[in-house]
């Protein structure tokens, strides 16, 4: 496919991810993106409502060949648009089931999907879409948090938990699962504590900034194995002097250059869905870094995706 700023000039058009097809056709498709608009889970900051839209509007920029990956992904694999779940807010459990069911046609019909959100609760919505056809699935995350929580002030469904209940509902392998980047401070010992007691592997970012990129990928594919995986992405992952804009800001992380390394350090495993989560754009400036930074994250994992594929 051509890059459409061939025809028209990217200040122009509809906000699509990458200026992609915006279509509900899933024939012949890879991989369709999906705007999850939710943040009806968050704890403190909320806006990630608007994450999906602030992502496609900082992807425009994005162009068809990525050297960092000697890939080019929007050319290689058929790639669309399928805009956004619709969706109650307000009631975090009845939201997953809804946003669970409206993403299995896209599993079914064999297209990955590219899921911008929206707070980390819709994790769990995408795995149960995607264990319902490949079954328990194991899991790569980047995030400042577990997110493997029992519940909070009561509340069993919120973007703290979404592992937790997906390793109750038997969707996540925690044996192929590999969990990176924690960091901040906790209520008790035990946060950490009770997701390594869940099956868990933890590295912390304090562990994780003195690894290469390339040890961690190496070590992220031995965990893994063989079969698919969730690829998730909560944008809190990246110091919030690189990306502001997201409900729960923890200082002393990556970088946008460290995390893209580390994202893209993950060649070779096989991406059976993925996620950017947690972008907030009203907590982003006016030069929208937090977007960028997400729209970039969500342009490796398709080159990932290519690669494999190839």
């Amino acid at each position: 496919m051509a890059d459409p700023a061939e025809q028209i000039p990217r200040i122009s058009g509809i906000r699509t991810f990458a200026r992609r097809e915006h279509t509900r056709d899933l024939t012949g498709v890879d991989v369709a993106v999906v705007g999850v608009p939710f943040d009806t889970g968050a704890s403190f900051r909320t806006g990630t409502r608007f994450g999906p839209e602030g992502i496609r509007s900082a992807s425009t920029l994005l162009r068809e060949y990525d050297p960092a990956l000697d890939v080019a992904a929007l050319e290689d694999l058929r790639i669309v648009d399928r805009g956004d779940v619709a969706i109650a807010p307000g009631n975090s459990e009845r939201a997953v089931g809804e946003i669970a069911e409206q993403l299995e046609d896209i599993v079914k019909a064999g297209a990955i999907p590219l899921v911008l959100g929206g707070d980390h609760t819709i994790a769990l919505a995408e795995l149960r879409a995607l264990a319902g056809r490949h079954g328990p699935l194991g899991l790569a995350l980047l995030d400042a948090h577990a997110d493997t929580w029992d519940s909070y002030r009561g509340e069993r469904y919120f973007h703290g938990t979404p592992f937790r209940r997906a390793v109750e509902e038997g969707l996540i392998e925690p044996s192929r699962s590999l969990l990176a980047g924690m960091r901040g401070s906790l209520y008790s010992s035990a946060d950490l504590a009770d997701a390594r007691e869940l099956g868990f592997e933890l590295v912390p970012w304090s562990e994780l900034r003195e690894l290469a990129a390339d040890a961690y990928g190496e070590r992220v594919r031995e965990r893994l194995g063989e079969g698919p995986a969730f690829f998730s992405f909560d944008i809190d992952f990246v110091d919030p002097a690189f990306a502001p804009a997201t409900g729960t800001p923890e200082v002393g992380g990556p970088t946008s250059a460290q995390a893209l390394d580390l994202v893209r350090a993950l060649r070779g495993i096989q991406i059976a869905g993925a996620d950017v989560v947690e972008v907030s754009p009203p907590y982003d400036g006016p030069g929208q870094i937090t977007s960028l930074c997400a729209a970039n994250v969500a342009y490796a994992m398709l080159g990932l995706i290519a690669l494999e594929r190839a």
